[in-house]
């Protein structure tokens, strides 16, 4: 059930610091995890920094680190408050320390699901149609603490392939790029063959799906759809959820999953910038949803 913020929105709270207790905290920090440059993260989210000031009466910043690991590492470290994370980043935090953040919600799709998908593509104008063409091709991962653009991947195509994803086994080389972006313009650049990244999968591709790196890099205009061809799909993985420090007093962690799990609701335009694309909002999560992708990392680390 969707809680209507708008009403608490427009109104100012009573006191300069967000108290419970009898603690109050006197900022609120909110990171935002890699896939696309960093001003374009801080734009998307600057509505949500205003609601969240407006809400608990503290300055809010807003961080975009260089990569995943910066936001892990934040949440690990008590620097950071919120982020909505992957699936891989949030199985990152919890194998280190169990009880450091709370999942709270989860974006949901516009069929109602909350799974997407690591696709991968390569332009169209290279004869790239399958996997199977990209051999002895170049590869391109996007964050090593990525779901989409290195975790499932690197599990699911040496199944289809029988052949491991180290450069020279079946791709010529699989590098780094060091994001969602990053792949996609260095795919549509021919930089590197092929690649992968994260889309609902629903939708048009030419609008680069409903939501997604692939959806939020055409909006940027960084690359027209027809250019590229999708060469491979993952099973559905879940989406990553929106997480809290669990040691903030109890009234934030109230106040802030009643912002964002209304703010669809209060403000559309928001929602999309902070879902990536297109969305029906955010619904409650548990751990429980994450406990094959703890597995999987698990597993991947032994």
């Amino acid at each position: 059930m969707k809680k209507l913020i708008a009403a608490a929105l427009a109104t100012t709270s009573l006191t300069g610091a967000a108290f419970a207790e009898g603690h109050a905290i006197d900022e609120f920090r909110i990171g935002i995890l890699g896939g696309e440059n960093a001003q374009d993260r801080m734009n998307s989210y600057e509505c949500l920094r205003g609601y969240t000031e407006e809400e608990l009466g503290v300055e809010t910043k807003l961080f975009a680190p260089a990569d995943y690991n910066g936001v892990i590492q934040g949440l690990l470290g008590g620097t950071l408050d919120m982020a909505w994370l992957g699936a891989s980043s949030y199985a990152a935090i919890h194998i280190q320390d169990e009880t450091a953040v709370e999942p709270i919600l989860v974006k949901i799709n516009l069929d109602g699901s909350y799974g997407y998908h690591s696709i991968g593509f390569a332009r169209a104008d290279s004869g790239i149609k399958s996997l199977e063409d990209m051999q002895g091709k170049v590869f391109g991962f996007g964050d090593p603490n990525s779901t989409s653009g290195y975790l499932i991947p690197s599990i699911e195509i040496p199944q289809q392939t029988g052949a491991s994803m180290e450069s020279g086994d079946y791709f010529g080389e699989v590098k780094f790029t060091g994001g969602h972006e990053q792949t996609i313009v260095a795919v549509n650049n021919g930089d590197v063959d092929g690649g992968v990244t994260w889309a609902d999968g629903q939708g048009e591709w030419e609008d680069g799906f409903n939501s997604g790196a692939l959806r939020k890099a055409v909006d940027a205009g960084l690359v027209d759809m027809n250019d590229l061809v999708e060469i491979w799909r993952s099973a559905p993985i879940p989406e990553g959820p929106v997480v809290l420090r669990s040691a903030l007093p109890q009234d934030v962690k109230d106040k802030m999953t009643a912002l964002v799990d209304g703010l669809y609701d209060a403000d559309p335009d928001c929602a999309y910038g902070v879902a990536a694309g297109e969305t029906l909002g955010f619904d409650p999560i548990t751990h429980d949803a994450y406990v094959s992708i703890v597995a999987a990392r698990l597993a991947k680390s032994n």
